[in-house]
């Protein structure tokens, strides 16, 4: 369908989605996850809510198999559904994608203070009570610019540099979470549900989405595989990326409640840090802590970022927002003008400073939820009819897999929609999805369509 450049292999694609899955959520956020569930209800809400993405997993896993498009969710329901609701799947995956760049961008210059305080100084302005800093604007300005340019010179360079980052992240985390381990106790992990234990792990179930997203990221980078790639290894990649996400999740945060009292740390910044230091008594395991969670913030921005762009790419292509958006550069084989405006809009939505961490990921938990139930639905559709490319009609097991994953993504989507269950959207939420939207229509108003 394109001259894209066809240099990705499966460890590619697995760091691609693992690395767009996990970022610094478990050291920037922490307070937030034990304080909606406790302990146990914090690990039981992220590996519930884990192992319910293998349907969809599975699904995701078929289809990109059967449709290797950079469209990703955009191709799945233009298959089986109007253009109209095809381009809106797509346009709030692009949302669930792009909305972690500039979280990933302030999330750096919160780190950077943190390693060096003097960075937290010469206030600009305020957004929403929040200080932001200039040397954090001009630090996650850097980054942006460095893995805009990345992506823009070739998918091998940024692959490199997911790759480096991903195995990196795991080595520290296994060498930091060992060693701070063994001077922890069992007294430290009360109170282990801070709401009923069904409240608890309700109010973690519904942020899982954002943090788990990013398993389906190499639906969007399928037409950048080597040509000897096997169809079947999308899916691997798929499941291996849920599976490392769900024990990295559940490992850390347990870790964390077991290592110190964490009820009395929820108010200090970065309790990830500050845990560990309590139990170990020295800063050599806060530097480990940091090294993970800068390079764990490099490779989430940048598969997020490959992402983003590729589906903008597509929506360009379609004719579904300004054509311009599709092109391809002519020497490094990259989307070009995509990857210029990831970069330009993550640049300018920083901008926003640390009032955007905690509302950013309400609103992503619902956009990949939406864009979950819509391809399920395309892929239940396409296997009645037996549209599904080099497949018959599903047999009543995929079926049943395909239902159950569908059923998952709708209720993890009404869990943030439906005023009457804890934890619900707030007027800001509401009102961010709704710029959203209207930003989305005036773009496909200005589309010229593709013939």
């Amino acid at each position: 369908m394109s001259n894209l450049a066809r240099k990705l292999r499966l460890t590619d694609y697995f760091t691609l989605a693992w690395g767009s899955m996990v970022g610094v959520g478990w050291l920037v956020i922490m307070d937030d996850w034990l304080l909606r569930g406790g302990s146990l209800g914090a690990v039981l809400g992220f590996a519930i809510g884990g192992a319910l993405l293998f349907p969809i997993g599975w699904v995701y896993g078929r289809l990109v198999a059967a449709m290797p498009d950079a469209a990703g969710e955009i191709a799945y329901t233009a298959a089986a559904f109007s253009r109209p609701i095809s381009f809106s799947t797509g346009w709030m995956m692009m949302l669930a994608y792009f909305i972690v760049c500039p979280w990933e961008a302030v999330a750096v210059g919160r780190i950077a203070g943190y390693i060096i305080p003097s960075l937290d100084s010469i206030e600009i302005y305020r957004v929403a009570g929040r200080p932001v800093y200039l040397p954090h604007l001009i630090i996650g300005l850097g980054l942006t610019a460095l893995l805009t340019t990345l992506n823009y010179r070739g998918v091998r360079l940024s692959a490199n540099f997911q790759n480096w980052t991903s195995f990196g992240t795991l080595a520290l985390f296994i060498v930091f979470v060992t060693l701070g381990a063994t001077q922890g106790s069992l007294h430290h992990l009360p109170p282990l549900f801070t709401h009923t234990p069904l409240v608890s792990i309700l109010l973690v179930l519904q942020i899982v989405p954002y943090f788990m997203t990013g398993f389906e990221s190499v639906s969007k980078a399928a037409e950048e595989s080597t040509p000897e790639f096997r169809s079947q290894g999308f899916l691997q990649a798929i499941w291996m990326a849920i599976l490392v996400g769900i024990l990295f999740y559940t490992v850390i945060i347990a870790a964390v409640a077991f290592v110190a009292p964490w009820h009395e740390l929820t108010y200090d910044k970065f309790m990830t840090a500050v845990a560990f230091q309590r139990a170990v008594g020295s800063r050599w395991i806060v530097n480990i802590i940091l090294a993970a969670a800068l390079l764990s913030l490099f490779k989430c921005f940048n598969g997020n970022f490959v992402a983003a762009s590729r589906l903008l790419f597509a929506l360009g292509r379609r004719g579904l927002v300004n054509p311009r958006a599709g092109q391809i550069h002519p020497e490094h084989r990259t989307p070009s003008t995509a990857v210029l405006c990831i970069g330009l809009v993550t640049g300018a939505c920083m901008l926003l400073g640390d009032a955007i961490l905690v509302p950013v990921t309400e609103v992503g938990s619902v956009a990949c939820a939406i864009g979950w139930a819509a391809t399920c639905a395309a892929y239940l559709s396409m296997g009645r009819s037996g549209k599904l490319p080099g497949h018959s009609i599903l047999s009543p097991v995929e079926r049943s897999v395909a239902g159950f994953g569908l059923l998952v993504a709708i209720a993890m989507m009404l869990m943030k929609l439906v005023p009457a269950i804890p934890g619900h959207f707030t007027v800001y939420e509401w009102l961010a999805l709704g710029i959203w939207i209207l930003l989305g229509a005036i773009s496909r108003r200005r589309a010229q369509p593709v013939s």
